[in-house]
């Protein structure tokens, strides 16, 4: 049975998000999308104080509303809205998950379930005693982004514990083959569709790994993001860039307005050189040295994930100027 839709955000939350999104894609210098940059986005659209990511909690908790976030990336070429309408597997739900000594497939897949509906009502209660008792609005955050970092889809369903009853089982063990062990998972399927809706494998420990549906577009909750090479009025494309990549260009050219930018463009050369041209260039020409403790370089590598020194101090910039705002 497909899950209903919910509304994530107003038309204004949206279009914060959008823009966001689009900074924050900015500062990513072609690293892979992570929980931490969609939390930060969607918290700070919705003016939800930021919490720091965790698998070891849910994701968003404020004023009863609870949000687990999950996010799948899309390799395939052309517009994400091709994801519409199909189903997709997400590779790993939850570890939270002990696997049963059971031969019995169903009786194997009604432990797990029973499992999962546990950690569903230990969340929805730290929602609840966040909010003074009261009642909460437990959901799932999909968030599909493609490689390139320019579309992304979200859409929220609730997140309901599994009616066993609703479900059946069969185990599939792949066979050993060369190096590779036998390995055993379970299949959980939706009695009424057919359909199936988690695989529980042990591969690289136990997790269940949930199927959902893609809306189609005409759904008026799922929202959808492109944030690079963006047409807008007047025949002009949105480009999204640091504020120190802004600033180097303005003061090479003088302005930024979309007539100078684009007659320097369109002017570039790259095989020709001026007599001003440098025939060598030394690092201080193109980045600024910075110095500090090692133990606080170490300490950003505790905190952060980065692919380069650049991409870690964007994030300490990004995160500390946040806070001190």
């Amino acid at each position: 049975m497909t899950s209903k839709t919910l509304q994530a955000f107003t038309e204004a939350e949206f279009d914060v998000a959008r823009k966001l999104l689009a900074a924050r894609v900015s500062t990513m210098l072609g690293r892979k999308m992570e929980e931490a940059d969609w939390d930060f986005v969607y918290c700070h659209a919705k003016m939800i104080p930021g919490t720091d990511w965790s698998n070891l909690h849910i994701d968003v908790n404020h004023r009863g509303l609870g949000v687990e976030h999950k996010m799948l990336r899309i390799t395939r070429s052309g517009s994400i809205l091709q994801e519409c309408g199909t189903t997709k597997m997400h590779p790993a739900g939850t570890r939270s998950i002990r696997i049963p000594n059971e031969f019995d497939a169903d009786l194997a897949a009604a432990n797990i379930l029973a499992q999962y509906s546990e950690l569903i009502e230990t969340r929805a209660n730290a929602v609840r005693e966040s909010n003074d008792g009261k009642a909460a609005d437990m959901r799932i955050g999909w968030l599909l982004w493609k490689d390139g970092l320019d579309e992304f889809l979200y859409f929220e369903v609730e997140m309901v514990k599994p009616r066993i009853s609703d479900y059946y089982a069969e185990w599939n063990v792949t066979p050993a083959r060369g190096a590779r062990k036998e390995s055993r998972s379970l299949w959980i399927y939706e009695k009424e569709t057919g359909k199936k809706k988690y695989s529980v494998t042990t591969d690289a420990g136990v997790k269940i790994q949930p199927y959902f549906d893609v809306p189609p577009p005409s759904d008026k909750n799922l929202y959808h993001f492109k944030v690079q090479g963006v047409l807008v009025d007047g025949g002009l494309v949105e480009v999204w860039l640091t504020k120190s990549t802004a600033k180097y260009l303005e003061l090479l050219y003088g302005a930024l307005d979309a007539k100078t930018l684009s007659n320097a463009i369109l002017a570039f050369n790259p095989e020709a050189r001026t007599e001003a041209a440098k025939e060598f260039f030394v690092g201080e020409d193109i980045a600024v040295p910075v110095r500090i403790s090692v133990r606080a370089y170490k300490r950003l590598w505790q905190i952060f994930s980065a692919n380069s020194d650049e991409d870690l101090l964007q994030q300490f910039a990004l995160n500390s100027g946040a806070i001190s705002k």
